[in-house]
């Protein structure tokens, strides 16, 4: 890991951004480097992600609370946004059923889907987006249909929901004012992060890293496994100097392949918290939450949509430049938070369904990257 040294403006010493709680620093020899020497393009961020569900007014009552603004509304499509300038942060279409399709990654440059397509054997087509823009789609080890994209247009800046001003000792900010946040929807900014199981988590890390340019934020391991590699990443766009998100997508290795959560950021806890008693007054299910993670530092809480798809809520996370290597730590459930209320069942998917108990048959008789004992490193992971 790099000997840089804090300075004497309070940069953050890079050798000690993953120690304490439930972290070890740095890779031991020979494990997995967490980049690629030679990638084929460096996407510049998550772009959106792509849904299908029967019922798009159902959809857009519940985006509307959870802090969405509409970009655009057809009968088959509903397209949603943050506050923030740039793409939009979801796309929903109307489908038989109520999936999760694949995420959406930004290019950094136009010619970067040229190079992309020619890398790959695929195409570079319109992109079905509002302002337009050129795509090529690929398709990710997991079975994920993933797009790269390249927008001609991005969307203009909405009014934001601005922080509270808040006296902290002896600064005194704010005097002869009371404090009163408006219950009202949390106004999301952007879309941060989307979190996917796999069965082949190795070979899906490697290729988000070779073909993507995707880097390492922090990795862990099975208790008594971590010769066997790692099964979980928290990975990140690299741009190079430029401080990105702790995590843009984060992969663990399970029994299915599907979609975890996706997390949209907010103003700040006060955003968080009032929005979550919005959502609370009108029925949805808080799924875990409020709290602030360990891996990435969000402060968070999480909600079912009425398709039991889970979304988050989080401000104040992490931001990592391409200077910092990965940080290797034990999984578990423990890990999760460094403050906040146990992670429930729901959270952790540990609540038993035909559908999960066929994802365990499948993977067990499958040629993937599950066995016996992984499942059990898994299940022993949720409990510590």
């Amino acid at each position: 890991m790099s000997e840089t040294r804090a300075d004497a403006v309070g940069v953050p010493d890079v050798r000690t951004a993953h120690q304490d709680l439930h972290s070890a620093q740095g890779a031991l020899r020979g494990e997995h480097p967490g980049r690629s020497r030679n990638p084929v393009i460096k996407v510049a961020d998550l772009a959106w992600l792509e849904f299908e569900k029967p019922d798009l007014d159902r959809a857009e009552v519940f985006a509307r609370d959870f802090g969405f603004g509409i970009a655009a509304r057809s009968g088959s499509e509903l397209w949603l946004r943050g506050t923030f300038a740039g793409s939009p942060c979801m796309v929903i279409r109307r489908g038989r059923t109520s999936r999760f399709i694949g995420p959406a990654f930004r290019a950094a440059e136009r010619a970067d889907l040229d190079r992309l397509a020619r890398a790959t054997g695929a195409s570079v087509r319109d992109a079905d987006v509002p302002g337009g823009g050129k795509a090529v789609d690929l398709l990710d080890p997991s079975g994920f249909p993933v797009r790269v994209v390249h927008c001609t247009e991005e969307l203009p800046a909405l009014p934001e929901q601005q922080p509270l001003l808040l006296n902290f000792g002896t600064g005194h900010r704010r005097t002869n004012v009371a404090q009163r946040p408006p219950r009202e929807p949390s106004r999301i900014q952007r879309l941060g992060h989307v979190v996917l199981e796999t069965r082949v988590f190795g070979r899906a890390l490697d290729w988000y890293l070779d073909t993507l340019g995707m880097i390492v934020s922090d990795f862990l391991f099975l208790d008594g496994q971590r010769g066997r590699g790692p099964t979980m990443a928290f990975i990140r766009c690299d741009q190079g100097g430029r401080a990105v998100d702790h995590h843009t997508l984060a992969m663990h290795l399970g029994p299915g392949n599907g979609y975890v959560h996706s997390a949209y950021q907010v103003t700040d806890l006060d955003s968080i918290a009032a929005g979550g008693e919005y959502l609370a007054e009108r029925g949805y299910q808080r799924s875990w939450g409020i709290g602030r993670h360990i891996q990435g530092s969000q402060l968070f809480d999480y909600w079912r949509d009425p398709d039991r798809f889970m979304l988050e809520h989080f401000a104040d996370g992490d931001l990592f430049s391409c200077d910092l290597e990965p940080g290797w730590a034990p999984m578990s459930t423990s890990g999760l938070a460094q403050w906040g209320p146990p992670a429930t069942r729901d959270f952790l998917g540990a609540s038993p369904s035909p559908q999960r108990v066929r994802d365990v048959i499948e993977a067990l008789r499958g040629e993937n990257e599950m066995d016996p004992a992984r499942l059990l490193g898994l299940l022993k992971a949720a409990k510590s």
